[in-house]
């Protein structure tokens, strides 16, 4: 399994290689025009002039504050709700609506609506992102506990299993898989979150930048800081997937790719 994998992440990492060496040289011959899309080098050069002179740190703190509070408070509260109302009729009626029409609607327009609440710094994007990764979460739980069958119930209470042995040795088990699977997806959300909230409004942040450099019209520092936020958003993506490996490492191997 692991020289498949090893193999796969060469041929991505070559197409990658090839795909800027031919962007660098068009951009270098003038076929492609630097004022729509600067070559490589240069863009490559803006994100090494906001490290060295220091103009990025406030901002990428300002950014992983936002995300990773929102990640952390979006999980705990998605999943509370999640096993609330999978288990309790009268806490789904209620939330089941709420958490339909949230995930109905694109949650980032209410970003606006934060920022009026809550004001143009942190809690505002922290806000964004709770709402993003918790209706996430929610249905992960929610439908992990739902998908558990009947008959396995069943039995545990035949047994003479309480609720609180259901919940630990049937539900939590079952729901792990979905939580884990949906973690990457969450990391994703939360950093959307705080950057659309920092564009919206804000003193710092990467998405504040985003907005500065969309003002002027400036598209070497646009895709720098789309290249950095992708970096790091790839780097929390890498760190989720193998905490899911190794919390799912019980199960048969290609089971974890059953999971939503």
């Amino acid at each position: 399994m692991k020289p498949y994998i090893e193999k796969i992440w060469v041929r991505r990492l070559l197409s990658l290689l090839v795909l800027t060496v031919l962007w660098e040289a068009l951009a270098q011959f003038g076929t492609i025009d630097p004022f729509y899309a600067p070559a490589p080098s240069q863009i490559l050069r803006v994100v090494i002039s906001l490290f060295t002179e220091g103009t990025i740190l406030s901002h990428l703190e300002a950014t992983f504050t936002a995300a990773l509070a929102g990640l952390v408070i979006g999980l705990v509260l998605g999943v509370f709700f999640g096993f609330a109302a999978a288990l309790i009729p009268f806490v789904a009626d209620v939330l089941e609506p709420v958490m339909m029409l949230l995930n109905a609607i694109p949650r980032v327009i209410l970003a606006p609506l934060f920022v009026i609440w809550l004001g143009i710094e942190l809690p505002s994007k922290i806000a964004l992102a709770v709402v993003l990764v918790a209706v996430l979460m929610f249905f992960a739980v929610y439908s992990g506990i739902k998908d558990v069958h009947q008959l396995l119930v069943d039995r545990v209470r035949t047994l003479g299993g309480g609720r609180m042995i259901l919940l630990r040795e049937v539900y939590i088990p079952s729901v792990t898989a979905w939580v884990l699977g949906s973690l990457k997806v969450a990391v994703g959300f939360a950093f959307t979150g705080a950057v659309v909230g920092e564009f919206v409004a804000a003193t710092r942040g990467l998405g504040y930048l985003l907005q500065f450099a969309q003002s002027t019209y400036n598209a070497a520092l646009t895709m720098g800081l789309i290249f950095l936020i992708m970096v790091f958003v790839l780097i929390l993506f890498v760190a989720a997937e193998a905490i899911e490996h190794w919390l799912l490492r019980w199960r048969p191997r290609g089971a974890e790719h059953k999971s939503p």
